[in-house]
């Protein structure tokens, strides 16, 4: 059913829960609404990271490794950039 939520509880700090209902107020958004965009964009960025290791390690399981000249091109167009 889209849309639907659930209710969850948890504690929280008290100078986390102060910052949350000043960022609240501040932004005419719901401490509800702030966190649920906060949990969403956690679990999106490590969704994203872990789906990434997983990936290099499937690549590096399978054998599929940078050779030593490519690496030494990334590099030193790396250590061009940085002077």
């Amino acid at each position: 059913m889209p849309g639907a939520t659930k209710t969850i509880s948890f504690r929280l700090p008290a100078k986390l829960r102060s910052r949350l209902e000043r960022l609240s107020r501040a932004t005419s958004r719901s401490k509800s609404w702030l966190a649920v965009d906060a949990i969403r964009s956690y679990i999106e960025l490590h969704e994203w990271q872990i789906s990434e290791i997983e990936a290099g390690i499937r690549e590096a399981d399978a054998g599929e490794f940078a050779t030593d000249a490519e690496v030494e091109a990334v590099m030193s167009k790396w250590n061009k950039n940085a002077r």
